[in-house]
């Protein structure tokens, strides 16, 4: 692993190309709406043009430039980023609350998912309106079927149309400087924006100067994205790459600009500052470059929501779900739920906000309280790093400073859209909540016990010819870390509920490690050749495919002869014919006798509704069905208070 994350740290022409295609889309298409956005129906002025401009600039510097690509890349876990890698590096702090940090920041983030594809894509369709001069022209059709294309093309994977995002985006951001630069040397005036004075007079001196904040933070938006995309391209080819792609961004927001100079005393109206910069025999060509560019943000976004959800699999932060593989690239994956909600959440803000203008009313919102929450646990990853405090206090007051800026002067958003996506984020959220706590609940009722006690019964019971064996090799999963305990519900299941009569009886516990990748095992010989121990370690980003693994580490113990596979009835024994195995898979309920709190009552009915609709037990473990026998237990297994019963004579 440490070769893989080396490699793709260095810096070459096809991981730069490739930087381009995965990790900008976001924040690379936002020149679309975000001069758009800060006009709006204000008259055009100097002061509003430059300090926009001023504002933008020295926002991609230091939100962007200073604490995304120089502070948080390197806050890597392995090589992989993004908000739950993040707190995943943190788990060693012992600091539980930063579980909450992370849920409402991942929450938050993913909910900035259903409306990045809308926005993009509409800003570039809406182009289409001037190149025909039909402001009644409907985009909205046309939007959509781009938008279901994308999502449908999600289950064959990327592979191939990654190949192309690279080029593309090297067109688009190509574009981006060279429009912006024709227009500068024609009003070299906007220059002056660099200055950050003429930020500080927009904020202060312009009549609701402060509010057009909330404007101004759609051009770092992709920023949060760009971090949790770290382990497709690594940290020093997106580093290099970001130069680029800034300067193009700044020479087209400042061409932008001298076009807006040029319009001083008017109005926008239902002119966009950015296709404005076209001439008319070059604007089909912007119009199909631009929607190309904006499918490929739309791309990316998905595939990180996709990483996302995956990643709070596996700090049991939601429910399992189906996922897929399309290629072999390590990494990329799919997953249809997610997917589909996604699509079907996008044409829903398409259709309910109608154009792009009402969707920049609405966006932002989420995403700053994703970039305050990454903020928190940066300060702390710089703790665990052993950072001066000096330091760090200072980065957390200057970033929460900028973000709770942006933050006031997004709410204003709330009631032109906004709610939309803070809704989406709190039913995420509240489904990441559920499935902690009810993990909490759960682990506070499992009660473990010493093997050693029940290794005689155990032995006993399998040499009991009074009892029919149930199958030549027993399976069980386990969660007790230690190899000589075991949970008492399995006990319960083996011994009480039915005995279990076997040959051989198999331990199997998975434990995640805090990398991405790794694939490790260990057996151990509780009593050898008839009660074995199989502990898997897997990387966060690994599948558990247990029954691949687990007939791969059988098959091992045979050829070293450390276990017999053959199956001991006198029949199949003669013939050497393998013995069968079977997987027993145990699912929680809630009894009627389990007398729980009025709050836990709700968390686990909750739970247990929210899990009928997610992946069954032995699908997420990747286990062969035909093998599995599924077995109900009660979430609390102890001895029920008896009754105040009276005898009647």
């Amino acid at each position: 692993m440490q070769d893989k994350n080396t490699n793709m740290n260095k810096v070459s022409a096809a991981g730069l190309l490739i930087t381009l295609g995965i990790i900008f889309g976001d924040i690379g298409t936002s020149p679309l709406y975000v001069l758009s956005a800060l006009i709006d129906k204000e008259t055009i002025t100097e002061q509003l043009v430059l300090g926009g401009i001023s504002c933008i600039f020295w926002t991609l510097t230091l939100q962007t430039t200073v604490k995304y690509v120089f502070l948080t890349l390197k806050a890597d876990n392995k090589g992989e980023g993004g908000i739950f890698a993040l707190f995943t590096l943190l788990k060693r702090l012992n600091k539980k609350w930063l579980i909450y940090i992370a849920i409402i920041g991942g929450s938050t983030l993913l909910a900035d998912g259903f409306i990045t594809p809308p926005i993009s894509v509409t800003s570039a369709m809406e182009g289409i309106k001037l190149y025909l001069n039909d402001s009644s022209f409907n985009v909205i059709p046309y939007v959509i079927g781009i938008l279901a294309i994308i999502f449908i093309a999600q289950q064959f994977g990327t592979s191939l149309i990654g190949k192309f995002f690279g080029p593309v985006m090297l067109i688009w951001f190509s574009m981006l400087g060279i429009l912006g630069v024709s227009f500068i040397l024609d009003n070299p005036t906007v220059l002056k924006a660099l200055n950050p004075i003429y930020a500080y007079e927009l904020l202060t001196l312009h009549p609701g100067g402060f509010w057009l904040l909330g404007a101004v933070f759609l051009c770092t938006t992709g920023a949060e994205a760009l971090y949790s995309d770290l382990g497709h391209c690594g940290r020093e080819n997106i580093r290099v790459s970001w130069f680029f792609v800034k300067t193009t961004l700044i020479l087209n927001y400042m061409g932008q600009g001298a076009w807006l100079l040029s319009q001083q005393g008017q109005t926008l109206g239902d002119r966009n500052p950015f296709y404005s910069l076209m001439a008319e025999w070059f604007l089909p060509f912007g119009i199909v470059i631009a929607t190309a560019a904006t499918i490929v943000a739309s791309q990316a976004l998905i595939s990180g929501s996709f990483t996302l959800i995956n990643e709070a699999m596996r700090l049991n932060l939601w429910p399992k779900v189906k996922i897929k593989y399309p290629t072999e690239e390590r990494g990329q994956l799919y997953i249809p739920s997610v997917n589909w909600i996604l699509c079907f959440g996008c044409i829903g803000i398409v259709l309910f906000f109608e154009n792009a203008k009402a969707m920049e009313a609405a966006y932002g919102l989420s995403i700053v309280i994703t970039m305050i929450m990454t903020t928190i646990l940066l300060s702390n990853f710089l703790v665990l790093r052993r950072y001066p405090n000096w330091l760090i206090y200072c980065i957390l007051a200057v970033f929460l400073t900028i973000e709770f800026s942006f933050l006031v002067a997004n709410l204003l958003k709330f009631m032109h859209g906004g709610y939309v996506t803070l809704i989406m984020a709190a039913i995420l959220s509240s489904v990441m909540f559920i499935w902690m706590i009810s993990r909490r609940i759960q682990n506070r009722y499992v009660e473990f016990t010493k093997m050693d006690k029940y290794l005689p019964i155990l032995m006993q019971l399998s040499n009991d010819k009074t009892i029919e064996k149930y199958a030549t090799h027993l399976v069980y999963m386990t969660g007790a870390a230690q190899p000589n305990e075991i949970e008492d519900k399995v006990i319960y299941s083996i011994l009480k509920k039915h005995p279990k009569r076997a040959d051989i009886y198999w331990f199997v516990h998975i434990d995640l490690a805090d990398e991405p990748y790794c694939r490790e095992f260990k057996v151990t010989q509780i009593i050898p050749h008839k009660i074995i121990r199989i502990d898997f370690r897997l990387g966060f980003r690994e599948m558990p495919r247990i029954n691949t693994m687990f007939r791969q580490v059988v098959t091992m113990l045979a050829e070293n002869k450390e276990v017999d596979l053959t199956s001991r009835y006198e029949s199949l024994h003669k013939e050497k014919i393998a013995g069968d195995f079977r997987f027993i898979v145990m699912k929680k309920f809630l009894s009627y006798e389990n007398d729980l709190p009025f709050f836990e009552k709700i968390v686990m009915e909750s739970y247990f509704t929210i899990k009928k609709l997610s992946l069954s037990e032995e699908k997420a473990f990747g286990l062969d069905t035909s093998n599995v026998s599924i077995e109900k237990v009660p979430l609390i297994i102890k001895q029920v208070k008896d009754c105040d019963l009276k005898r009647l004579d």
